[in-house]
């Protein structure tokens, strides 16, 4: 919701959202603490928000693929350095990888259209509040879809957006949103996954679509 404001504010919130990722991301798997893994996702995820900030827009595909890849290199020289076993160093690469992938991920927000961002991130808050209700699943998800749709298309008329394109920006957001619960809700008990993953992978799943789509819409 920071979008209006600028790419100050919108860059402030997404370095949260990041921090949000990599923690809920080590605890979802079981790793914790894991300040070394959880320190080099979220400082990847910061060097690609410092390439987008200084590069054109155009070449944020570019800018997202370097900083992963630099970033899982380095993730891979020190875990050959660890003394584990071989299945516990590639549990901790896996999750390091995964945790990497989705902190640059979420950068994929600064260079989209703010109307929307503003748009998804309405729609990703209205759906995972949708989700919540104590419905069966065939009814809940697509319960959650619809909600998005349409807080999409409200935020849309806040934004001067055209409803239409609003909704679908809101569809896409739904159900990445969706799929960033299910993921988060392996480890339904955790308070602290609560707190992190369910909050932080819904919006992170759909920086993607709100991307894309934003561009292609709007």
């Amino acid at each position: 919701m920071t979008a209006p404001l600028g790419h100050g504010a919108l860059a402030g919130a997404l370095v949260l959202l990041q921090a949000l990722t990599a923690a809920g991301w080590y605890r979802l798997n079981g790793m914790w603490p894991a300040r070394q893994g959880i320190a080099l996702a979220f400082v990847a995820g910061l060097t690609a928000d410092a390439g987008l900030l200084l590069t054109d827009g155009g070449e944020a595909p570019t800018v997202l693929l370097g900083a992963a890849g630099v970033w899982c290199v380095l993730s891979l020289v020190l875990q050959l350095r660890n003394n584990s076993s071989p299945d516990e160093r590639l549990y901790a690469l896996t999750a390091g990888f995964a945790a990497i992938g989705l902190t640059v991920l979420a950068a994929g927000l600064l260079p989209a259209e703010a109307d929307a961002v503003t748009v998804g991130a309405a729609a990703v808050a209205v759906a995972a509040l949708a989700r919540a209700v104590p419905l069966p699943g065939p009814v809940s998800v697509p319960l959650a879809l619809a909600a998005a749709a349409a807080a999409g298309a409200a935020a849309g008329r806040l934004t001067g957006v055209d409803p239409v394109p609003a909704a679908l920006i809101g569809l896409g957001a739904g159900v990445c949103a969706v799929l960033g619960l299910r993921v988060a809700s392996y480890d339904w008990p955790s308070r602290f996954v609560h707190m992190t993953a369910g909050v932080a992978l819904p919006l992170t799943l759909a920086a993607p679509a709100v991307q894309l789509l934003g561009r292609t819409l709007l």
